[in-house]
């Protein structure tokens, strides 16, 4: 082989992938789902991943034949290996007699595609989050989190692996909380609170503090945007479907969005929150109203008076709801109206802080056919999270430079907007 490792180097990049890996902070916490590489290959690198059924039932007798039998169907998300980051950096035989450097660039390398990894998972949770709360304080109260944990509860959301990342100054005000209204020295939680700004689990959630946070700005879409929901036909009576017939044959839909039209899009913006009026969620599994209204977040405005939301409307209203409608109904509408007032909760431009649970998150991990007879000199090695990192070098005898690239190939989807939300303070 024209290059080779050294030992030395070898060894530095054993201490890079431990260190990788523990930078991976939210990737540790959503669902990994390990793909083929040929498959993926022919498939353009996407993979329809399935949501989870919702079923109904019906009222039974023993020895009465059982009528109704309904259809089950099957929704699926598009999974995308979208995610190819690279960090490259050249070294010329006068840098290399600095061992110490050497592994300084290493380290960097690492952090930045552990950055890139983490910041790709919380874009996912920031910019889809269908559950929206927003607090008009600052954050620094127990019941601000626990306002995540029951819009979860009451719309069926599992109860178990919940986690919040929080932007510095939102989850610091918190320990704030915890380290004034618990004060008691020889109280742990107190006391990592005031030594460390911890928080660690509170309301059902396991928290995090993130060094970066994404940013929603304030709504500019005036008062007096109004939404159709009155009827059968109308924007709140959504039919989700697994397939559908288009000139090339059946193809899979994208249940998570929906094409509404209102009154003007004027100013709307893409990651905007509102509300609807009269327009309630109700819980996934019960179908009962929480009598909190459904919030929804604006995925794209298409035209001036379209947009792209998500969650869909599906209030299965009409005669004859549809046995999808039924199965998963996620509003009720309890004054259907020609024009439904739409409100807007982003009212003040604030740091997005993100919680989920783990099903609702998926990671991707993909993988580089580097060939290793061709002259450069690979290593790859992968994560717990079956995240690989693929390491090369090739050495230019013209310059006398070495040239070193750091890959890692990934996807990330968000399959369930409504298991992931965003928390919003001072609105």
């Amino acid at each position: 082989m024209a290059n080779s490792f050294s030992k030395e180097e070898r060894v530095a990049f054993e201490d890079l992938l431990e260190g990788f890996q523990d930078a991976l902070v939210l990737s540790r916490n959503v669902s990994i789902y390990n793909t083929d590489s040929a498959m993926m290959e022919r498939a353009n690198n996407t993979i329809w991943r399935p949501q989870p059924y919702i079923a109904q039932s019906v009222t039974s007798t023993p020895g009465t034949p059982l009528a109704g039998y309904q259809g089950m169907t099957q929704l699926a998300v598009p999974a995308t290996l979208g995610f190819s980051k690279t960090v490259p950096w050249e070294m010329t035989s006068l840098e290399l007699r600095d061992a110490l450097q050497e592994g300084r660039l290493g380290d960097s390398a690492k952090q930045k595609l552990a950055s890139d990894i983490n910041v790709a998972i919380m874009n996912s949770a920031a910019s889809l989050g269908s559950l929206v709360v927003d607090i008009g304080a600052a954050a620094g109260d127990y019941d601000d989190i626990a306002l995540c944990d029951a819009i979860m509860n009451e719309q069926g959301v599992p109860d178990y692996d919940r986690f919040l990342a929080l932007s510095s100054r939102d989850y610091n005000g918190l320990a704030g909380n915890l380290a004034a209204a618990t004060r008691s020295f020889g109280n742990q939680k107190s006391d990592r609170a005031y030594e460390r700004s911890f928080v660690g689990m509170v309301a059902g959630f396991e928290t995090y503090k993130m060094d970066y946070a994404n940013r929603l700005t304030a709504a500019a879409g005036g008062a007096g945007i109004t939404i159709d929901t009155n009827g059968a036909g109308t924007q709140a009576n959504y039919t989700p479907q697994a397939t559908s017939t288009s000139v090339g044959g059946q193809i899979n839909v994208d249940n998570r969005f929906q094409q509404v039209t209102v009154s003007s899009t004027t100013n709307v913006a893409a990651g905007d929150a509102f509300t609807i009026a009269e327009v309630y969620a109700v819980h996934h599994i019960t179908k009962q109203s929480t009598g909190q209204l459904k919030t929804f977040r604006v995925v794209s405005v298409d035209s001036a008076t379209e947009m792209t939301i998500t969650p869909p409307i599906i209030g299965a209203q009409g005669v004859a709801p549809t046995d999808a409608q039924l199965q998963y109904k996620n509003v009720e509408v309890a004054i259907p109206a020609d024009a439904a007032a739409i409100t807007f909760l982003n009212v003040n431009t604030a740091q997005v802080n993100v919680f989920w649970q783990r099903d609702a998150l998926e990671i991707l991990p993909g993988r580089y056919a580097v060939p290793s007879d061709a002259g450069v000199a690979v290593m790859r090695a992968t994560t717990d999270q079956g995240i690989e990192l693929v390491m090369q070098k090739f050495y230019d005898i013209d310059s006398m430079t070495i040239k070193y690239r750091l890959d890692t190939l990934f996807g990330v989807v968000n399959k369930n907007p409504e298991m992931t939300g965003i928390l919003l303070f001072n609105q």
